[in-house]
């Protein structure tokens, strides 16, 4: 039996098919609410689903996991309210990286590539505590995760009790299907497509620095089924612990991006260019690169999907079609 936290969720819902497909047993951990994210899961066995407030009281009855894969968390970028993200991000972590360190259960958990802040600090995924000590995140989303990695990192150097694996994922920019229930935080190609389709154009920022053109900023776009590989990789790989970054190792442009998904739909590209707001120029990353060197010595050999194939299975196979859920 494998736990997921966050498993209506988008990369959690994608993790929770793969598992099912595998045939394992899987309980998912994470609010419905009132929009569909249900159908993130409806197409998929489950052996049980947990409300977040009952978590603790579910763990102290539970059989005997496997793992648990913890992507739950307030993923918002923008989110103001610090203590809500403190409760979920960080105690919620910290109450369930102790559970696993008790019970001996594997642990797989979700950071972040907004803990690198600005980039000035580079994207190395050395776990040291010196090495995480330099990173300033710039929203409080990415500081509850690098809150995680810093406390993980200490409590191993330390020699404290751990759980038998402990990975945690730097996730980059993350886009594919059941990310729908997301609103403003869904990838560019969802938020975009069916108007693409109707003949519309596509609404980037322009930059606020010389030395990037419009729409000439730069993402690590990754694919949510490559990650899932890496987390299946981890699965089946138990002797495996640290923090990996998980991007693709290659930085496009949000132009790409765009090209990408008028080449998926068949129309001819129309890109208008729009003020950054202000709010969020001062947190802007015109930058983002996944340095993947770790991961692949870890012995990761799996490719990662070319922007283009990506942006093109995910119109043509979700987004285009009448049920778009995976």
């Amino acid at each position: 039996m494998i736990l997921v936290t966050g498993g209506a969720g988008f990369i959690g819902s994608n993790l929770v098919g793969a598992l099912a497909e595998r045939g394992r047993e899987v309980v998912v951990c994470d609010w419905l609410r009132s929009d569909e994210r249900w159908r993130n899961i409806a197409k998929h066995e489950i052996a049980d689903l947990v409300a977040p407030e009952r978590l603790s009281e579910w763990l102290a009855q539970a059989p005997k996991l496997d793992a648990v894969f913890h992507m739950g968390a307030n993923s918002s970028t923008t989110e103001t309210d610090v203590d809500n993200i403190a409760e979920l991000n960080v105690r919620a972590t910290l109450k369930l990286l102790e559970w696993c360190t008790k019970t001996r259960t594997r642990l797989i958990y979700a950071s972040s590539a907004a803990t690198y802040g600005d980039g000035s600090a580079g994207f190395s995924d050395d776990a040291s505590p010196e090495a995480l000590a330099v990173l300033r995140p710039l929203n409080a989303y990415g500081w509850s995760k690098h809150f995680i990695d810093r406390r993980i990192a200490r409590q191993t150097v330390r020699g404290d009790a751990m759980p038998p694996q402990c990975a945690g994922l730097k996730f980059f920019n993350v886009y594919g299907p059941n990310e729908y229930h997301k609103g403003s935080m869904k990838s560019v190609v969802a938020q975009n497509c069916a108007h693409v389709m109707a003949g519309g154009a596509i609404n980037l920022f322009k930059s606020g620095r010389p030395d990037y053109g419009d729409g000439g900023q730069l993402r690590d776009f990754i694919y949510v089924r490559d990650c899932v590989n890496v987390m299946l990789w981890l699965l089946d790989n138990p002797q495996v612990s640290g923090l990996f970054n998980l991007g693709t190792g290659k930085a496009r442009t949000w132009l790409d991006l765009a090209n990408a998904l008028f080449a998926a739909t068949g129309r001819k590209p129309s890109i208008e260019f729009v003020p950054m707001p202000e709010t969020l120029a001062a947190k802007y990353q015109y930058f983002t690169e996944a340095k993947m060197d770790k991961l692949r010595a870890a012995g990761y050999e799996a490719p990662f999907t070319p922007l283009e194939d990506g942006v093109a299975d995910y119109v043509k196979r979700f987004l285009a079609t009448s049920d778009p859920y995976r």
